[in-house]
Parts: C-alpha cells; sequence; structure tokens
C-alpha cells in the first residue's frame, strides 16, 4: 500500500498493490497493521457501508457533529469526485477541501478524518460506493453543508451535467458560515 498526500496534511490518498494476471487481480484493500502505519495512529472502524448511485448523483456534504465518523471510502464499480472540507474551526486548513478521483479500476482509497465533512459525485453510469467509518450513523448528530458554497469553492467536475442529482436533505443543506463546526 502506498500512501500519498493531499493539500489538507491529515487527508490522505491511498492506493494498494494490485497483482494481476489472465485469470483476473488480487489486492488486499485493507489491513489494519499497515493503515496504522502508514497514518502513525491507530483507527478503529465500527461500520461499513455500501452505496450505488447513477451518474450526476451527487450525495453531501455530510457530517456528524457529534459521535464524527473517520471514513475510509472508496469504488469497487465506476468512477467518482470525492472530497472532503475540512469543518474543524482550530485547524490551519478549515473551510478548505481536498478532492480525488477514485475509480474501481484504480483501486485508490481516500482517507477522510474525523472532524471533516464529505461528499462524492458521480461520474460514470452508475458507481458502487464502499466506505469503512469510525463511528456509528447516528442521524441525530447528521449535519449537511451545502455542496456549492461559494466560501469553499469546491471545483466540481459538472461540465456536462446542467445540475446534480441531489436528495432532499442535501438540498435544504445550510451554508458553511451557517454550519456547525468542530
Amino acid at each position: 500500500m502506498q500512501i500519498f498526500d493531499t493539500n489538507i496534511p491529515d487527508v490522505k490518498l491511498l492506493k494498494p498493490k494490485k497483482f494481476g494476471d489472465a485469470r483476473g487481480f488480487f489486492l488486499e484493500s485493507y489491513n489494519k497493521k499497515v493503515f496504522d502505519e502508514l497514518l502513525g495512529m491507530k483507527i478503529d472502524f465500527v461500520q461499513d457501508n455500501h452505496s450505488r448511485s447513477a451518474k450526476g448523483v451527487l450525495r453531501g456534504l455530510h457530517y456528524q457533529i457529534r459521535q464524527p465518523q473517520g471514513k475510509l471510502v472508496r469504488v469497487t464499480a465506476g468512477e467518482v469526485f470525492d472530497v472532503a472540507v475540512d469543518m474543524r474551526r482550530d485547524s490551519p486548513t478549515f473551510g478548505q477541501w481536498a478532492g480525488t478521483i477514485l475509480t474501481a479500476d484504480g483501486q485508490e482509497q481516500f482517507w477522510v478524518p474525523e472532524g471533516f465533512a464529505h461528499g462524492f459525485l458521480v461520474l460514470s453510469e452508475t458507481a458502487d460506493f464502499l466506505y469503512k467509518t469510525t463511528n456509528y450513523y447516528a442521524p441525530e448528530y447528521d449535519r449537511s453543508v451545502l455542496w456549492n458554497d461559494k466560501n469553499i469553492g469546491i471545483e466540481w467536475p459538472i461540465s456536462d451535467i446542467l445540475q446534480p442529482t441531489l436528495s432532499d436533505k442535501d438540498q435544504k443543506a445550510v451554508e458553511f458560515m451557517q454550519a456547525d463546526y468542530f
């Protein structure tokens, strides 16, 4: 497994070693010991989630103000643009975002630590998105920040999509300046 820095030091891109031949491929998608060594801290995951979305679906930007969730995310089918926004008011990168394209072919993974809002936009016809979380889902603490808030300025790759498809929750998300912060 290789680890790469992003423009936000706590957010990381990971690439597993992939071994392939005429039969297909093998990769180790998660190994606690290796993951903890790469990040330099102990991380415990308690929940795995799987979503499937159609092209143009944008999910996020979501976070939990209490029981915050760190997320290790990856795509097993398709392609997405994945984003993390720093919601930690005492952080030097508060309000900044990091983004990357995740693909099933590349098997990249994105580490989004606790204290970040997270979202993704589906670029392929469909995408299967899997993620591990460091805390359980708690709907009473769930928060959403507006995906296109100008204060954050995320550069979503939406040139061929007039408007992304959003849930009611994401349509009603608050602007960054009105959000709850850590």
